[in-house]
């Protein structure tokens, strides 16, 4: 059995504000570690369950916030951006039979802690098929594409509620409740640790490889908080501006999806000014 974590950070054990997942900040050096121990805690509990083989996807930001030297020796991790599959890295290959969401939020637009997509501000909502897409539908939808359930989800209670809608029989533990997009009723990290490794144990019991899910075509709108923004994404070809803020493209599968979104994203935060944005 072997499992794939993908790990963000805004969903983390006592993040709750944009200095807690700010590389460089003090407050990011401060809750690395709680990261790590959501991570760790997740690893533990595969591997209780059975899992002969851990890797883990560093999904957040810069994609180097995970503490290496921390984790159980036994799992292995994918550090660093510009990777095909951006936040699923490595479930492309045909060898993951579960894929864990570690440190998940929702979705732009939608209340939660630190909620977003892809960007922390700029996007203010994001649509697959007319749905409400948060990272994790979106993420969700390509590893059905290769056969992989979303077998575990932590994050924010707001994020493991939005979960219900793509991965249903996934194990959800909520490390705190959401008060405001910066503000939450935090667990420790001794107690959401145990509650990880353990609902990761009984999460590796539904790591089962199916037959891949082709659910094409997928319609992605994306709306920003200026009109310039979305001209920005028409850069992209298949990309349309269809309102003053909003743009969509349509692609047959979730692999092109979720690549043509990384460019629209990429182009977009290069064409926002300080201030003004």
């Amino acid at each position: 059995m072997k499992i794939l974590i993908s790990a963000d950070m805004e969903g983390a054990t006592g993040v709750t504000w944009p200095g807690d997942v700010l590389p460089g900040a003090p407050q990011w050096e401060r809750c690395r570690p709680m990261f790590t121990s959501d991570v760790n805690a997740a690893v533990l509990g595969f591997y209780d369950g059975g899992a002969d083989e851990v890797l883990i996807n560093e999904a957040h930001w810069s994609m180097r916030n995970l503490l290496l030297e921390q984790l159980d020796d036994r799992a292995q991790m994918i550090t660093g951006r510009h990777k095909t599959l951006s936040m699923v890295e490595g479930v492309q290959h045909g060898d993951v039979d579960g894929v864990a969401f570690i440190g998940y939020h929702t979705g732009a637009g939608m209340e939660g802690v630190l909620a977003h997509t892809y960007l922390p501000n700029s996007v203010t909502g994001v649509w697959l098929n007319d749905v409400r897409a948060s990272e994790g539908l979106l993420n969700a939808h390509v590893v059905a594409e290769y056969g992989v359930p979303v077998v575990l989800v932590t994050g924010d209670d707001l994020a493991c509620e939005d979960a219900l809608g793509y991965a249903p029989e996934a194990r959800k533990v909520a490390v705190k409740d959401h008060v405001s997009r910066y503000a939450a009723v935090c667990r420790t990290p001794a107690r959401t640790a145990a509650d990880i490794r353990a609902a990761a144990k009984d999460a590796a019991g539904i790591a089962v490889r199916h037959e891949p899910v082709t659910g094409g075509p997928f319609t992605i709108a994306l709306e920003f908080d200026a009109e310039h923004l979305a001209l920005a994404a028409t850069v992209v070809p298949g990309v349309d501006q269809v309102g003053e803020r909003k743009v969509a493209y349509t692609e047959g599968t979730m692999y092109d999806g979720i690549r043509t979104f990384k460019a629209v994203t990429t182009i977009v935060s290069a064409a926002v000014e300080e201030q003004y944005g």
